[in-house]
């Protein structure tokens, strides 16, 4: 069974719930995912549907315009390179001869792409005896602080007790700015004046956090400092700091990258990488893109899980990241006809 015969499979069931378990949220984010991706979806699936009319057979000059219109997307050259020996053997094997016979076979295998090897989850893990520290990083200008404030507010409306930290004390504004998103979003903040030692504000607001029973306390840090060998000492004090106070802490290192930089976000990964121990990818400005291909990159060539997704510039638009609806809303243009219109021909 293909990825859309599953995904209409799993429409089916759900569509078969009862009102309380068929969620309006749920509803809500498939179309988030849609309309998010519609840049890309234009741009990407419209040439690869320019590809299949302009094809009779699969031909070498087929592949060869199919790979340049993948790299085109910023799945990353290295990935591309292993799907179309993929798609080459299922060509072969299958004795598959039409471009449009190939299309539900083209999404399948990028969709194995991120599911395949070691399963990456998209989940926050919280503890349950003590405050939950996810610490932030990223280069300045990728949406960082927005990022923070969106997850402090979600967080909240499921029920939790969060904290703002901003341990960055060197960009001009940073701590600032933190504090007034705390203030939009109804959540606690601390910070201290510019300047002073990022790992001594941390230390007093994991403290307080600790002290005051929050559930999830979120730390800002510095975007640029002055090079890789100072950025690392400077998170590796941090890191040590919070361990100080609560053990087996931060639970999570979230990377911050912006989806319009395409390639050089990969680049920005693999750097962080080097410095701290990253554990999952927040992806901004995704809906801003053409090049929405950069999620199965990072899979790939990263090994990290993307754990949000930005797909607007609304509170609601920072999305869990659920490669279903990823594949789904970049696709479906492409595979067959609307599931409407089928609906109806056939009712």
């Amino acid at each position: 069974m293909g990825f859309f015969e599953k995904w209409k499979q799993r429409k089916k069931e759900g569509a078969q719930e009862s009102k309380a378990q068929k969620t309006k949220e749920k509803e809500a984010s498939v179309t988030i995912y849609e309309k998010g991706l519609e840049k890309t979806r234009g741009s990407f699936v419209s040439r690869l549907q320019e590809l299949t009319n302009r094809h009779q057979k699969i031909d070498e000059a087929y592949f060869e315009a199919l790979e340049e219109i993948l790299i085109m997307a910023d799945i990353g050259v290295e990935t591309v390179l292993r799907f179309m020996t993929r798609l080459r053997t299922r060509v072969r094997e299958e004795n598959i001869e039409s471009p449009s016979d190939l299309k539900e076979v083209i999404v399948d295998e990028l969709f194995v792409i991120y599911v395949s090897g070691e399963v990456l989850s998209s989940k926050i893990s919280y503890r349950e005896d003590g405050p939950t520290v996810i610490l932030f990083v990223g280069v300045n200008g990728v949406g960082k602080t927005t990022t923070i404030a969106k997850l402090a507010s979600r967080m909240k409306k499921e029920g939790k007790k969060v904290l703002l930290v901003a341990g960055d004390t060197f960009r001009a504004g940073a701590t600032l700015q933190l504090q007034n998103w705390s203030e939009k979003v109804g959540v606690s903040f601390y910070g201290k004046e510019e300047g002073v030692d990022p790992a001594s504000v941390v230390f007093d607001g994991v403290t307080k956090g600790k002290e005051e029973g929050y559930d999830v306390i979120l730390i800002d840090t510095a975007g640029r400092l002055q090079n890789k060998e100072h950025l690392m000492r400077e998170l590796e004090k941090i890191n040590r700091v919070i361990a100080s106070i609560i053990e087996n802490e931060p639970t999570e290192t979230l990377l911050v990258l912006d989806a319009t930089t395409g390639q050089n976000g990969i680049s920005q990964a693999k750097s962080f990488q080097e410095i701290t121990n990253v554990t999952g990818i927040v992806l901004t400005k995704l809906d801003g893109t053409a090049k929405g291909g950069i999620v199965l990159a990072i899979k790939e060539e990263v090994g990290l899980p993307v754990k949000y997704i930005g797909l607007g510039e609304r509170e609601e638009d920072l999305q869990v990241f659920d490669i279903e609806k990823y594949i789904y809303g970049l696709f479906k243009d492409f595979i067959g006809e609307d599931e409407n219109e089928t609906e109806k021909r056939n009712a």
